[in-house]
């Protein structure tokens, strides 16, 4: 997955529902709206490994959660599904807005780290790499975990049998060599 990764842009020319998010996008100027907080759409639908029920992840790069919040008030709260919700962990703070947008889920994810360095972003990138190195089977066999009930970084840990917190076994990946991350599917096939 090239950097470009970074706008929506890519979406416009990949697959069918690719196309159809970036309308959604568009159509209703999320990332016009969030511009300032420095947007980034990840997870699955970049990925193309959505399935029934996955949502829309938006993450944001979000110092004044207090500003933050009455801006989300002022342009989504209009949305059904509306809620907004705070809270600290590992001594960060964190803002979550969830909302429903067409037949879309809709979540806004903020905290005060550039959102290239968010883990959000990180997960979406090594697994972009771990889908273009292990191909479309492993791709396949992470859309059967995914409609099974597995998260997905979850997924992935599974299928590379990552033992540990899989949000963090992920992380270790992101270092590695092509060749060293091979080899790690070989191993545990």
């Amino acid at each position: 997955m090239k950097n470009s990764i970074l706008g929506i842009h890519d979406l416009k020319s990949g697959t069918t529902l690719q196309q159809e998010v970036y309308k959604l996008l568009r159509r209703h100027r999320f990332m016009e709206i969030l511009h300032s907080y420095q947007p980034i759409l990840v997870g699955t639908v970049p990925l193309d490994i959505q399935v029934p029920g996955s949502d829309l992840d938006l993450i944001c790069e979000v110092h004044d959660f207090e500003t933050f919040r009455m801006e989300s008030d002022t342009h989504f709260a209009h949305y059904a599904g509306y809620t907004v919700h705070e809270r600290e962990v590992d001594g960060v703070p964190r803002i979550k807005v969830n909302f429903h947008c067409e037949h879309w889920p809709i979540e806004l994810f903020g905290q005060p780290v550039p959102t290239t360095q968010q883990n959000g972003y990180r997960h979406m990138m090594i697994e972009a790499r771990l889908l273009s190195l292990y191909g479309e089977s492993f791709k396949q066999a992470i859309i059967q975990l995914k409609q099974n009930g597995l998260k997905t970084e979850p997924a992935f840990a599974k299928l590379l049998h990552l033992e540990g917190n899989p949000y963090d076994e992920l992380l270790k990946l992101e270092g590695r060599e092509d060749q060293e991350l091979l080899k790690l599917l070989s191993v545990s096939e």
